[in-house]
């Protein structure tokens, strides 16, 4: 079994990443249905959690029963704001906080929050005590190789993190600048894993596919690994990972139909709901005959009875299209945060 995180011993070592838009409660309990270990949320403004702002409090609804452990990913720059937001969202059910130290969005960064935190390492460090001492839960972070070319100061954060008692850390390893261009630098997870002994070293970035993820836990020797892009209409990934199946066309099928009937129930509007959930829609049917016509013909749907109808039909009997080997169409920016 990989190393605990706090007290929580995971059942494996497979991970979904933290995903703005992407990580709602509807498609997190798909995941740990699917296997999953852990599920964290997206990124949720500390600021928003303090101020228990309506909006804010939406990103916290969560499945008690089937996600355990919770764990809240929050982001922000100021010690004593995090350490209050923390509390709140363990009045609200988080048994894990992740701090979110690698957004490389401006509009994350321009606040000292996300990635920003990777040129102030002691207030980095100061947020995961404040936390701790706020709450008592386990805190985990997420950071990234570091700012730039000029600055890989990975080893220096993470060294402070783990002395300010963060409970496990994921890393991607591409630096602020780069975003999510080039490939992700594996060397950089296990060199940590080689010099950060009393925390578990979480790898992230480029796990696209099972085969993927394996040479990750082979290669970096990282304790679990964290999957974003593989997992976007592929929660199967999960289940392939701890000895399943890959889904059935009638398991696709069904699957969608909850997931979107899910997404309905947790938007509460209809419109909206439709209209956020074409993304997913377009994921699912990735890779599959005939998936560019069906993404054009749920773009112009507006009624949730409409896409049921599309998605009965066009799951119901697409087939893989061997000849597909393109990625799937998203913009990283938005759904990785």
């Amino acid at each position: 079994m990989p190393m605990p995180i706090g007290p929580w011993t995971l059942k494996n070592p497979w991970m979904l990443a933290p995903m703005a838009g992407v990580s709602e409660m509807p498609f997190r309990v798909i995941a740990f249905r699917m296997g999953a270990a852990l599920c964290p949320t997206e990124l949720v403004s500390a600021q928003g959690l303090m101020r228990s702002t309506p909006r804010t409090l939406k990103y916290l609804r969560h499945d008690s029963e089937v996600e355990r452990p919770y764990s809240l990913q929050i982001f922000g720059g100021e010690p004593e704001v995090m350490a209050r937001s923390a509390k709140v969202g363990k009045e609200y059910g988080a048994q894990i906080i992740d701090i979110n130290m690698g957004c490389p969005v401006k509009k994350v960064t321009k606040t000292q929050a996300g990635s920003a935190l990777l040129c102030d390492v002691p207030r980095a460090a100061e947020i995961v005590k404040r936390i701790i001492d706020a709450t008592g839960l386990p805190v985990t972070c997420k950071i990234r190789s570091g700012w730039d070319a000029s600055s890989k100061n990975y080893l220096e954060v993470a060294n402070a993190l783990q002395e300010a008692g963060c409970a496990a850390l994921a890393i991607h390893p591409r630096t602020r600048a780069q975003g999510y261009s080039g490939r992700a630098d594996w060397s950089v997870i296990a060199d940590l894993k080689r010099n950060i002994t009393r925390m578990p070293i979480i790898g992230n970035g480029d796990v696209k596919t099972v085969v993927d993820a394996h040479r990750m836990l082979r290669e970096t020797g990282c304790d679990y690994v964290m999957i974003g892009r593989g997992a976007l209409g592929n929660p199967w990934i999960f289940r392939e990972l701890t000895g399943g199946a890959p889904a059935t066309p009638e398991e696709r099928r069904d699957l969608v139909l909850e997931h979107f009937r899910a997404h309905l129930q947790f938007v509460g509007d209809e419109l909206n709901a439709v209209r956020s959930f074409r993304k997913h829609l377009a994921w699912y049917a990735h890779g599959l005959r005939g998936a560019s016509v069906f993404r054009n013909q749920v773009n112009t749907l507006d009624t949730a009875g409409d896409v049921l109808r599309a998605c009965e039909a066009f799951f119901g009997a697409a087939l893989i299209d061997e000849n597909d080997t393109s990625e799937q169409e998203l913009d990283y920016r938005t759904a990785l945060g």
